[in-house]
């Protein structure tokens, strides 16, 4: 009952916030074009962050554990979407990557990528530290918080780098998640994912896109999850797991290997607008 209920939660809130940002005034500063240069909104980012983190807040065994839910979702949310909005402007958008946002600090200048870096780690770090550790000693329980922390911002920039074409994240998150619906804390799990099975059908049909809001808040709460579920070897492994793409990211395409390998071809594009 806790699992549908999470579930169901996390996609009414989603698909209300969707309705309410596409009728604000302001709705047209939402407004992009896609890798089809077909115009999408950029509205399902809050509309799966407020979703997924309230479904996964619902879903929660312990006040803890929803606290953490509640800061990594939301907080990775709203830096995600300033982001999104700020990072369009021209000034922003010579930084790329970390060391350009980097390079832009040394010269003075806070890029809203940096901004979403810091409140992504900062978000992963809190929630970490609400989780806890069940090790006796202060350096176990630290080395444990640190790497909970990482897992929980390496899971959110996973899922926006991989948010590159119409529903791969919502499907990659679906395939993290799957495993966490089951078992202890799977009621919290089924509030994230029951909001992105709200927005995926919006998101293959290119009438909305995820963009950070969406991508990041979603992929820390997989992480929080993940966090929940695993001790310190399982923490080290997802961490090295996580690492290790996110370095791949920086020397190969997602898309490209993707494209080239069928199985995987295929299940990207299930289900997408025809071109």
């Amino acid at each position: 009952m806790a699992y549908l209920r999470s579930a169901g939660l996390g996609a009414l809130v989603a698909r209300t916030v969707l309705a309410w940002v596409r009728q604000d005034p302001r709705a047209g500063e939402l407004r992009r074009t896609n890798f089809h240069g077909r115009t999408v909104t950029l509205a399902g980012g809050p509309a799966l962050a407020a979703g997924a983190t309230f479904g996964a807040v619902s879903g929660a065994p312990t006040v803890r554990l929803a606290t953490a839910a509640g800061v990594a979702g939301a907080v990775s949310g709203a830096v995600g979407f300033y982001d999104d909005v700020a990072g369009n402007r021209p000034e922003q958008k010579s930084a790329k990557g970390f060391a350009g946002h980097l390079g832009a600090l040394r010269e003075g200048y806070v890029t809203s990528g940096l901004v979403k870096i810091v409140g992504v780690g900062a978000a992963g770090l809190a929630a970490s530290a609400l989780i806890g550790s069940r090790r006796g000693s202060r350096l176990g329980r630290t080395t444990d918080v640190l790497l909970g922390a990482g897992v929980i911002a390496g899971t959110a920039n996973l899922l926006n780098l991989l948010d590159l074409r119409p529903g791969r994240a919502l499907k990659a998150g679906a395939v993290i998640g799957a495993p966490l619906a089951v078992g202890r804390n799977a009621a919290m799990t089924a509030g994230a994912l029951g909001a992105g099975a709200a927005m995926l059908g919006d998101d293959l049909g290119e009438q909305i896109m995820l963009g950070d809001a969406g991508a990041n808040s979603l992929g820390a709460l997989l992480g929080v999850a993940l966090t929940a579920r695993t001790g310190t070897t399982g923490r080290a492994v997802t961490l090295a797991a996580l690492a290790a793409l996110t370095a791949a990211s920086e020397k190969i395409s997602f898309t490209r290997v993707i494209n080239d390998t069928p199985w995987l071809r295929t299940l990207d594009e299930l289900g997408r607008r025809p071109q």
